[in-house]
């Protein structure tokens, strides 16, 4: 039985049980597949046990539900961006052509998520540390190409573990900022570090990518079509709408 046929199941018997679930796969399904007034969707990772113990010990006379996920590795490293991995996410061969954080040997990368990163003091100063015209996304991948062009590489170390407590949702009046910033900062990269015409034809492969995704999960059950037309949207343009910055920004005027 697949996770969405037990997900199913387990709607159908839903009385007053709190549901809790973690920032992962299940969580996008339930919350399509049940609209129960006891879900508790968590948009992080890692905290979902802990929550769900709270709950419990809080109100004794409700039964609680845990849906949290297996702490499989996700991926940490990749080629930097650019038209071919564009073009590989295209394809959907992501996976296979871009992602690095593979196998059980310690092994040079492009760039490495900043969520677990250890970096020279030294070769950080000698490129001026992060850049401040990037906000949350790409900075790190902007500092490992400056790094790399400077002849400092990353190295992926696959015995070395860090738990990271994503904060990404999938509900678009929260997660739109997000997905705004996101491509707005992936074209400032590509705008930076190659010409124009490469950043428009990495915006329109990975417009397309998304689309195609979109299409698709109006006929996959538990998938978030509006993600993935947003993304599309933002891809194309990505100057357009208010991203995290925006908000940052405002908030502090």
């Amino acid at each position: 039985m697949i996770r969405h046929a037990c997900l199913e199941l387990l709607a159908g018997k839903m009385t007053d049980q709190l549901v809790v679930t973690s920032q992962s796969g299940q969580r996008i399904e339930w919350a399509q597949i049940s609209k129960h007034e006891g879900n508790l969707l968590l948009g992080m990772m890692g905290c979902a046990i802990g929550v769900a113990t709270g709950l419990a010990l809080a109100l004794p006379q409700r039964k609680v539900i845990v849906l949290d996920s297996d702490g499989s590795p996700v991926p940490c490293a990749w080629r930097f961006p650019g038209v071919g991995t564009a073009l590989a996410g295209a394809l959907f061969l992501h996976r296979v052509l871009t992602v690095q954080s593979k196998g059980s040997e310690t092994r040079r990368v492009d760039w490495a998520q900043s969520s677990a990163l250890l970096v020279r003091r030294e070769a950080a100063a000698a490129v001026d540390y992060l850049d401040p015209d990037f906000f949350v996304y790409y900075d790190e991948c902007d500092f490992a190409k400056r790094l790399a062009d400077a002849g400092r590489h990353s190295l992926f170390v696959p015995t070395a573990k860090a738990v990271h407590h994503d904060q990404l949702s999938t509900d678009l009046a929260v997660g739109l900022p997000r997905i705004v910033e996101f491509h707005r900062n992936r074209d400032l990269y590509m705008r930076k570090h190659h010409s124009r015409a490469a950043a428009a034809a990495v915006r329109a492969l990975t417009a397309w990518a998304y689309a195609l995704r979109a299409i698709a999960a109006i006929a996959l059950p538990g998938q978030p079509a509006d993600v993935y037309r947003a993304h599309a949207r933002q891809a194309l343009f990505p100057e357009r709408g208010r991203g995290l910055r925006d908000r940052a920004t405002r908030s502090s005027a």
